[in-house]
């Protein structure tokens, strides 16, 4: 079966990401890595992941390896000055399940959205009484270069499509 909507996909790859400053791309760093221990699963065409990466794997089938790039534009976009927000330290208390350790510079807070849904925020900057926190996506501004093997094509049971993503034999929703 080839990789089309509704099919869920299974990856194994590598995620290396790169940034252009003045011009210059800086060398490719690894930042993470799923192996057949802890493959990738997501339904194509409602993964909520950028499009050109579903486009790209668009027809593969299982067994087939894959190499190609999403430049800045076709990945997270630019950093959005708007998503930096600063909240009162208070809000990140003990009560709330928050430890001192947790709000450092370059943590991630793991954070819940006003529906419920999760979310996370990097803390930029301690200012005492409250904390600075950057609410972007953390691969904004990044090249991202992906390299990996699909391991999996299965039609999607009509509860994932009806649902929007994956479960059953490999976990819960992934």
């Amino acid at each position: 079966m080839k990789i089309q909507e509704n099919a869920v996909v299974g990856l194994t790859y590598e995620l290396k990401v790169s940034k252009i400053e003045d011009d210059i791309e800086s060398v490719p760093f690894s930042v993470e890595v799923r192996d057949k221990e802890d493959p990738f699963y997501f339904l194509f065409g409602q993964s909520g992941l950028p499009e050109r990466f579903e486009e790209l794997l668009g027809g593969k089938k299982e067994g087939d390896e894959f190499t190609f790039s999403l430049s800045v534009q076709e990945a997270y976009g630019e950093p959005d000055d708007e998503l930096l927000v600063n909240l009162p330290k208070s809000q990140f208390s003990q009560e709330r399940g928050f430890t001192e350790e947790m709000i450092k510079e370059g943590e991630f807070l793991p954070l819940m959205d006003e529906n419920g849904y999760p979310m996370q925020a990097k803390v930029l900057k301690d200012l005492g009484e409250s904390v600075l926190l950057d609410f972007n996506h953390p691969l904004v501004g990044f090249d991202l270069h992906f390299e990996g093997t699909v391991i999996e094509v299965r039609e999607a049971t009509a509860d994932e499509i009806a649902h929007g993503h994956v479960h059953g034999e490999h976990g819960e929703e992934e």
